[in-house]
């Protein structure tokens, strides 16, 4: 263990000393032959009067192992000779207003079951990984121009045991792991891992960040996890939040018995909608606590990126404009990126944001934030509104499927369809659709294919696969039966050739975010409600999108085309293969016909409530 000197304290305290989990927590102490000698354990807590260690070792008594105070600033330790991994642990604090108070260990590598609250003393090193080649491709990758769909995970509802039990995170490997390579998944989103009390939480309130949740197993076993997930080439994001912590009484709320992380004013500390405590983002060992964190999780897990929660509440006092910037916050955020990319460039910031912010996907050095993507919070809620009306309805919101590209450019954009569309009475993916059985799946299908061939990388929750029928279920599997019908079997064949086909077309992915991958053939056709558009790569080879979100068929429309050609049908999902009514084309000659603007022209059968690719040359 690094020894707490001077200078680490002023590290510490200026929010720079970014592995302070080397310094801080329980550390188990060995000999040199290996053999456990006791643990150190070591907290900050400047309003504590007197700190002890308790635990099982000592009858839970606060009096057996007082810890001595090392620096005028508030760092206790104590070496306990004789303990060893797994024992049970809580802080004991007596407070400058003589409260006795007991904290689970900010820094704890482990927790107990819950609903117990205690920490454990736990070996991390010791896994040996098998990864070297994923993380050396990693850091020569090029993600603004690769192909990237992302799977977001809930590991306690994807899959539990015969008993209702959790999976853990090493009996999920078997069925994770080949479940995400047979789709084609490139990245998978794991909703918050670090310890937190509640499972309806589902992980935004966290008590314990270095922790990785003992629903799931023990720390290797997550690693175990990931291994297996990067030999079979798929990255793991993780989803992570650093503005706001759960309430509970052993967690890091009034840790010391005063404001020690969050803001000392009510008034921006209280996250009344969420019930949770807002951190103080611009204190220095807030910032130290949290990109410790953030680098702990890459060093220790390997993760290949995080997802940050609740950005606008970040950038924004409780998350309101009218409040103004929070400039500490924002500089956290700079601090942030600027520490992890200069420790591997190659791991990715996910900004879950709603705010209008400028600037989130430029680097600091460019006068950014620092992130690499931003959720496009206004696709995903434009798309799902145009999507829920009733075709008839539809040309009077045109918009709504074409205002996106107006401002694409702007930032590096994820396209999500994540687990908050499809809870609190929002409704399945599915069931959002209008109309009867048949076309409620026929709209899935034409807003997943629209997802994919719009440019921006894409992200969709578990269930939407199979076009899960019920609102996900937190304390449920999901509903696996349901491939026991041919109407989801056949969704889930059509998602499959959906991401075979964006995983094998460059045109799809490549020019994401440079304006000559992407051109309308014709956005304006909104008595139809036909869009037709382009999609390049950058050796300027092309696809043709059309999208019909009606349930009328045309015969013989005219599509200009840049390139005169053979054009192939690569994906159609109004296939029967699909449970689509089969309105499909066979190779087509372009024809010397203007239209669109182009002097080349394509006859092509459009399909109802459908999404059309084509292809020169296939």
């Amino acid at each position: 263990m690094v020894k707490i000197d001077e200078s680490t304290l002023y590290l510490f305290h200026s929010g720079k000393l970014h592995q302070a989990y080397k310094h801080f927590g329980a550390h188990i102490v060995k000999d040199k032959s290996g053999s456990v000698k006791g643990v150190t354990f070591t907290t900050y807590a400047p309003n504590a009067k007197i700190a002890s260690v308790v635990g099982e070792f000592n009858n839970w008594d606060s009096r057996t192992h007082v810890m001595k105070k090392i620096d005028e600033s508030g760092v206790y330790s104590l070496f306990i000779e004789g303990i060893n991994e797994w024992a049970r642990y809580k802080y004991c604090f007596v407070t400058s207003d003589n409260d006795t108070i007991f904290k689970a260990d900010p820094y704890a590598f482990f927790s107990d079951y819950r609903s117990e609250t205690a920490s454990k003393v736990y070996d991390l090193d010791g896994y040996d990984w098998n990864d070297t080649d994923y993380l050396k491709n990693r850091k020569n990758t090029n993600f603004l121009e690769t192909n990237m769909a992302i799977y977001e995970l809930h590991l306690g509802s994807w899959k539990k045991k015969p008993d209702g039990n959790f999976n853990k995170y090493n009996e999920l490997v078997d069925h994770l792991v080949p479940y995400l390579k047979d789709h084609g998944f490139t990245h998978v989103e794991i909703m918050p891992l670090a310890e937190h009390p509640l499972d309806e939480s589902w992980g935004y309130q966290a008590t314990g960040y270095f922790s990785a949740t003992s629903r799931y197993g023990v720390p290797k076993d997550l690693c175990y996890l990931i291994d297996s997930l990067h030999q079979e080439n798929i990255g793991v994001i993780l989803d992570w939040v650093p503005s706001h912590i759960s309430k509970d009484d052993h967690g890091l709320y009034k840790y010391d018995g005063s404001f020690l992380y969050e803001y000392e004013s009510e008034d921006i500390r209280v996250n009344e909608i969420w019930g949770t405590i807002n951190l103080n983002l611009g204190k220095g060992i807030v910032r130290s606590f949290l990109i410790s964190n953030a680098r702990f999780w890459m060093e220790y897990f390997h993760i290949d990126g995080f997802r940050i929660d609740a950005v606008s509440n970040i950038l924004y006092y409780l998350g309101d404009q009218t409040k103004g910037v929070n400039e500490g916050a924002l500089e956290f955020l700079k601090q942030l990126s600027y520490s992890i990319k200069s420790n591997d460039n190659s791991v990715l910031l996910f900004a879950e944001d709603s705010s209008t912010f400028a600037n989130l996907t430029k680097s600091v050095d460019e006068g950014g934030v620092g992130f690499d993507f931003k959720w496009n919070m206004g696709w995903m809620n434009d798309s799902l509104n145009y999507f829920s009306k009733d075709p008839i309805y539809r040309k009077y919101h045109h918009n709504l499927i074409n205002f996106a590209m107006a401002y694409h450019y702007s930032e590096k954009f994820i396209l999500p369809l994540s687990h908050d569309e499809v809870v609190h009475g929002k409704r399945s993916l599915v069931e959002k659709m209008p109309g009867d059985y048949w076309q409620k799946f026929a709209n899935y299908r034409a807003l997943l294919g629209f997802q994919f061939t719009h440019p921006g990388k894409k992200l969709i929750f578990m269930g939407g696969e199979f076009a899960h029928m019920h609102e996900w279920k937190d304390k449920e599997e999901l509903d696996w039966h349901l491939y026991e019908y041919p109407m989801h079997q056949k969704a889930n064949i059509f998602v499959k050739d959906l991401l075979k086909t964006y995983n094998g077309n460059p045109c799809l992915y490549e020019c994401d975010y440079y304006p000559e991958g992407f051109k309308w053939i014709d956005s304006d056709n909104l008595n139809q409600s036909i869009f037709s558009y382009l999609r390049y790569d950058k050796s300027g080879g092309f696809c043709v999108v059309v999208l019909n979100l009606t349930p009328m068929v045309y015969e013989d429309y005219l599509i200009g085309v840049p390139k005169k050609g053979l054009y192939k049908e690569i994906l159609n999902s109004d296939l029967s293969k699909y449970s689509g009514s089969n309105i499909y084309n066979e190779l087509i000659h372009s024809s010397n016909q203007t239209s669109h603007g182009y002097l080349q022209a394509i006859k092509i059968k459009i399909a109802p409530l459908a999404v059309q690719i084509f292809k020169l040359g296939e």
